[in-house]
């Protein structure tokens, strides 16, 4: 199975039980090792962010959370969904927050 085949199973995993994960947690869970594999996770995600926009669906990688971004995901969540034209706002503050509140909320509804 791929890197990007085990991501996307433990992310339909955990919004189907209504959880989130840091991306330390999930990078060792599917198996990335080394020193880039925060880099190499973050990739990942900001591709199937392109592809959930682009299916018109809920951004799965809302359930992965920073470890110090206070119950947000890290900046470069944020970048990609204004690179995708999705949101606006900045990368802390209550937009973000409402933001990502949203998104999470669609992603779990949406694995029902």
């Amino acid at each position: 199975m791929s890197d990007m085949a085990r991501l996307v199973a433990a992310l339909d995993d955990l919004a189907a039980e209504g959880r989130c994960t840091t991306y330390g947690v999930l990078a060792a869970q599917i198996g990335l090792e080394g020193g880039g594999r925060i880099s190499s996770l973050t990739g990942m995600l900001e591709t199937l962010m392109v592809e959930d926009a682009r299916k018109g669906q809920p951004l799965r990688a809302s359930v992965v959370l920073g470890r110090a971004s206070g119950g947000l995901p890290a900046r470069g969540y944020f970048m990609a969904a204004r690179a995708l034209g999705l949101y606006d706002g900045q990368d802390t503050g209550p937009a973000a927050v409402g933001f990502h509140a949203s998104q999470l909320q669609a992603v779990f509804a949406a694995a029902g």
